[in-house]
């Protein structure tokens, strides 16, 4: 049986995702609430207590009577009550019986979802079409010895790192309603530094809202110089995995690369706290950029990093495509195509 769930469905929506075998921050009736609280959707296949929920995002398409599901920002993906490698197979296939039943009852030409490099998602996906390798995902082991994670930086953050401490640059916690608002500014002029869409231009609000959840365990890691935040970056923590989430450095402190500093100050808290991964994850647009190569910096451990690119209503898909003169075999990495903007 499939069931739907809304941000109205705060109780169900929240036990499921408790009831998980494993589940991120991403994946929570708050994080949906805070990012889409209108279009939030959370599609259930149940049978007795096993479950599969895939938490997704309903988008009308303009000029037409159909729609499409994405995800939010971060790594979603199904999640279930068991792992995906101890699941029943048949339990698999009678959840994309009963999925596809419902994308075509609701009229959705097609599904983007960005995956979790930690859960194997690709077990359940993979039977379907549509699994896309987007590259790797950067990681820090907090298993090992801290030792041995400081020998795998590159030798160069080894000495950054060492000199921004010798220059008295400390990192320090803070959600003071000073502390947000000083953050928001500094990350804002990251964004339009980098020339980012104004998509990722969050408000001083949407921090405060994103660190006062009790879903999950957020933290605000401020680099200070001489008690003024200068970087810093949100760390959000859930079931023994610590992403760091919105990182940005003042321009006149980017020489020096304070966000180093918070990666390995918060290698020493999720020791402390007991927790096992670190993510960075990847590059801009899932390429091996400048950005990936940042994060590599810090490790040798990269997780495969896949999205879910599904055409469920392929007639559909192809007339979209002809709507907005585009077809499908163009040489460019976005999905659902159809709502591919041509550069003017």
């Amino acid at each position: 049986m499939m069931l739907i769930y809304t941000i109205e469905d705060k109780a169900a929506w929240t036990d499921l995702i408790n009831r998980a075998a494993a589940y991120d921050f991403y994946h929570t009736w708050y994080y949906h609430k805070l990012d889409s609280p209108e279009a939030a959707r959370l599609y259930v296949f149940q049978e007795g207590e096993h479950f599969i929920a895939y938490p997704l995002v309903k988008r009308a398409i303009p000029g037409s009577s159909y729609f499409d599901l994405t995800c939010v920002y971060g790594y979603t993906g199904p999640i279930s009550d068991r792992p995906f490698d101890a699941q029943d197979k048949d339990f698999f296939s009678r959840f994309k019986a009963a999925f596809r039943e419902i994308l075509e009852a609701e009229g959705v030409v097609s599904v983007f979802s960005r995956l979790h490099p930690f859960f194997n998602q690709d077990l359940l996906l993979n039977s379907f079409s549509g699994l896309f390798p987007n590259g790797k995902s950067v990681a820090i082991d907090l298993r090992v010895p801290i030792e041995l994670q400081r020998a795998t930086y590159h030798k160069s953050y080894r000495q950054q790192i060492r000199i921004l401490r010798e220059k008295g640059y400390e990192v320090r916690e803070s959600k003071s309603a000073e502390a947000i608002q000083t953050y928001a500014e500094i990350y804002t002029e990251n964004m339009k530094r980098v020339g980012a869409s104004d998509y990722y231009l969050f408000t001083p609000s949407y921090f405060e809202q994103l660190l006062a959840s009790e879903e999950y365990e957020s933290k605000l890691m401020l680099v200070y110089l001489n008690d003024e935040i200068v970087s810093g970056g949100v760390v959000i923590c859930t079931n023994k995995i610590m992403q760091v989430h919105l990182m940005s450095t003042r321009t006149e402190h980017l020489n020096l690369s304070p966000p180093k500093l918070v990666v390995d100050e918060t290698s020493i808290l999720g020791r402390s706290l007991g927790y096992e991964f670190i993510n960075l994850g990847g590059g801009l647009n899932f390429k091996e950029d400048s950005l990936f190569k940042w994060k590599a910096g810090f490790t040798k451990l990269f997780m495969d990093y896949n999205s879910w690119r599904y055409i469920a209503n392929q007639r559909v898909y192809e007339e979209l495509l002809a709507d907005n003169g585009l077809h499908a075999d163009m040489d460019i990495d976005f999905f659902p195509l159809y709502r591919y903007q041509k550069p003017d």
